[in-house]
């Protein structure tokens, strides 16, 4: 792998502040509406993926539906086993 564009500094703050941000097991039920939150969520994997060289297809992908979040265009489908 070669040397990255980015400092390992960045590299660790994109790392924690996607880990803080990443919806889980334990808050999902309260949050998954949350459209400030899931676009929040889905713009710093975005920030993630350019950092670590990801396709632009897929960061284009994670801004389109922040996007959609943002506007309150879609909402979360609801757990499957309720």
């Amino acid at each position: 792998m070669g040397k990255s564009k980015w400092s390992s500094a960045t590299h660790k703050l994109v790392k924690e502040l996607h880990s803080e941000l990443t919806l889980s097991n334990k808050n999902w039920h309260q949050l998954k509406n949350n459209s400030e939150r899931r676009a929040a969520e889905l713009l710093i994997s975005a920030i993630a993926q350019i950092i670590n060289g990801g396709e632009t297809s897929d960061i284009q992908s994670l801004i389109h539906q922040a996007l959609l979040w943002l506007n309150k265009e879609i909402k979360d489908p609801g757990c499957p086993s309720h």
